[in-house]
């Protein structure tokens, strides 16, 4: 072993001129001591390399680590195995084929999870030994997280063929590999499910080590698309064997164990749908989706507007692999039988302040949950901490706790922003202060926000950015319900409900010793978790809605109408901006749009390239009859892809589902054209 890593040194002969390693190590050096990019002599490192350098730094990683993290829990490793058994499936015949041909050459051949934990090895032996003097083995942790810039952490990051050799390996004790690593996608939705690597000495290194290991890549995502279409067929199998009674109106949806759609079928307006029947997407997680839920959770995890007339969970030798949603359409619907809509939640404007009511909208589950607790925290006059994403409306849940307390909103709602003050000054704003207790203090004193939200409420927004040395005191008021103004020993009591704010993770920031602990369960003893749009998608027509009308009352205009493609866009994207950014959108739409209608070209490009919104003419309604058999409904589908992508055979295989290869077979069998005019 020792005579093999001392050859880990050796230089590289013709490739030296790929990459000077001495003036990289200069660089890195440099790099860590500026610890800015800008500052650092850099210009011979490549781009990729400086940015896996700069998130190596923010996460915290020891520059001097000798090995990666080593998960030594059999059990643990055993269920990451398990988890990604058709990955490790798919990776068996390359894997078994290139072994063999790695002995001898120092190379090995690394499979790993999405997260960067090694689950199979083959190749090199002797290069193996090595490799667990620094953990690139079985349960090894290579995610750039974990050990700073490596090929499999990095190729994660970026999600691209990435190449890291020797010194541009951000860990002093792994600058003796070269690694080339590629990521393995799903082929359904894309997203990385692996990472394939080749790793060995430096001496191993060669340029075109990238392009061997994308095509293993390649032919490992051509295995995982065929067991994919195996499973997806035999989903149609049983569906059509045992699936729930359904007539020729109704929509049917299948999906995979995980909740995405695997097919779809609307009925044609023909056939009596309307034309605002749902659209789907394929590879779209419509619901999340596991084996232990029952009927009813699935009914109630689908959209209210969407509630199935009929479920059927689907097992394909005796596993759990999906289930089949009837959705009635909507014509079909009664008035008993349709979901009511919940009224928005109107909270009255605070005299002075506002001149108009404010409105919660929503009828999702986890948002009507969280407003009932607000409601109820409010009469309790408890403290609450109101936790969520940037723009899920936080504020408006401290108004309506505000406006349903014991004094109906007639009391004082005082905000204090605890990002935007300096630590010198935060105690006197939040507690007050006596006559010139310390330089630039006022001459007559001031009182703070609790004595101001004396008898309603105080709302504290980005409570995790409160000074640690400050968080005792309020402990101590909110223990004492009284404070004590800085460089006074008076005792005043305040009768004052808190509402703490943040987007923050504050178990986190406990952890991490940013945050005390007992304030933490003091705050948290009621907590309301916000939910980001994202989770509530069947709110999302009535925000639209909402915020269009509002905008354009204002404006003093008429709404805008969004097209059926606008409108479906807006349903497939994942608002990470949440509320806000939806209200923003509008904004823009009235003062951009000159016409009427919004149509899909009018949305910003998020919207245009979200998940899924490439595949929307794939959701195009069918217009033949249902078919017979699942060979007729294959061919169907087949058809409507190739129509709908205009007879580009890569999109085409992208909606299916399948791979190229499959995609030639299916045409050949079903004797169709391969290209659509």
């Amino acid at each position: 072993m020792t005579d093999l890593l001392s050859g880990f040194h050796t230089r590289t002969g013709m490739f030296d001129d790929w990459l000077d390693q001495r003036a990289t190590m200069r660089a890195w050096e440099d790099f860590l001591t500026y610890r800015d990019i800008d500052h650092s002599r850099t210009s011979g490192v490549r781009r990729e390399i400086l940015e896996s350098w700069s998130r190596s730094l923010e996460s915290g990683i020891d520059a001097t680590a000798e090995l990666a993290p080593l998960d030594e829990t059999e059990e643990l490793l055993e269920d990451a195995r398990q988890k990604n058994a058709d990955l490790r499936a798919a990776a068996h015949a390359p894997f078994e084929k290139m072994g063999p041909l790695l002995a001898g050459t120092n190379a090995l051949l690394i499979l790993t999870d999405a997260e960067g934990l090694v689950l199979e090895q083959t190749g090199d032996l002797r290069t193996h030994s090595a490799a667990r003097g620094i953990h690139l083995v079985q349960g090894g942790k290579w995610d750039e997280a974990a050990i700073g810039t490596n090929g499999i952490g990095t190729a994660i990051r970026s999600g691209r063929p990435t190449v890291v050799h020797a010194s541009e390996h951000f860990c002093q004790g792994i600058k003796a590999w070269t690694c080339a690593a590629a990521p393995v996608r799903d082929s359904v939705d894309q997203r990385i499910i692996g990472v394939v690597d080749l790793s060995g000495p430096s001496s191993i290194f060669r340029p075109h080590n990238v392009a061997m290991i994308a095509a293993v890549a390649r032919e490992i995502e051509a295995a995982l698309a065929e067991r994919q279409e195996m499973r997806r067929t035999r989903l149609l199998e049983v569906f059509l064997d045992s699936g729930p009674a359904r007539s020729s109106r109704d929509a049917v949806v299948i999906l995979d164990h995980i909740g995405r759609v695997m097919y779809h079928r609307q009925p044609s307006v023909s056939e009596g749908a309307e034309p605002d029947a749902p659209k789907l997407l394929l590879g779209q997680q419509f619901i999340p989706l596991t084996c232990s839920m029952s009927d009813h959770e699935i009914a109630q995890a689908v959209p209210a507007h969407l509630r199935p007339s009929g479920i059927s969970r689907l097992f394909v030798d005796g596993q759990f692999s999906g289930a089949a949603l009837i959705l009635p359409p909507r014509g079909a619907m009664t008035a008993a039988s349709a979901p009511k809509a919940i009224a928005p939640v109107r909270i009255p404007p605070r005299a002075g302040a506002e001149r108009d009511e404010l409105l919660m909208i929503g009828q999702s589950p986890k948002f009507v949950g969280a407003v009932d607790i607000a409601k109820r925290s409010a009469a309790a006059a408890s403290v609450v901490l109101v936790q969520g994403e940037t723009g899920v409306g936080k504020e408006l849940f401290a108004r309506l706790i505000h406006a349903s307390g014991g004094h109906q909103g007639r009391g004082p709602f005082v905000t204090l922003n605890c990002g935007a003050i300096s630590p010198e000054l935060f105690g006197a704003e939040l507690f007050g202060h006596a006559p010139g207790a310390f330089t630039g203090a006022t001459r007559e004193g001031k009182p703070g926000k609790f004595e101001q939200a004396d008898g309603g409420v105080l709302c504290l927004d980005e409570i995790g950015e409160m000074p640690l040395e400050l968080q005792p005191y309020l402990l101590r008021v909110l223990e004492q319900r009284a404070v004590y103004r800085i460089g006074c020993a008076k005792r005043r009591q305040v009768d004052v409900q808190l509402v703490a704010m943040t987007n923050r993770d504050l178990i986190a920031e406990v952890e991490a010793g940013r945050f005390r602990r007992d304030l933490y369960y003091r705050l948290g003893a009621i907590t309301i978790e916000v939910p980001p749009l994202r989770e509530r998608p069947c709110d999302i027509p009535a925000l639209a809605d909402h915020f269009n009308r509002a905008v354009a009352t204002r404006l003093g205009r008429a709404p805008l109408v969004l097209s059926d493609e606008a409108a479906t866009l807006m349903s497939v994207y994942g608002w990470p901006g949440n509320v806000r950014e939806m209200r923003n959108l509008f904004e823009r739409l009235h003062l951009m749009v000159t016409g009427a209608m919004v149509t899909a070209e009018d949305l910003p490009m998020a919207l245009r390239t979200a998940p899924g919104a490439l595949a929307l003419a794939a959701a195009l309604p069918v217009e033949e009859p249902a078919p017979a058999n699942l060979t007729e409904m294959e061919e169907q589908a087949i058809r409507r892809a190739l129509i709908s992508e205009a007879g580009n055979l890569t999109r085409v295989a992208l909606v299916l589902g399948i791979s190229r290869p499959t995609l030639y077979r299916k045409l050949k069998t079903y004797g169709i054209r391969r290209t659509y005019e």
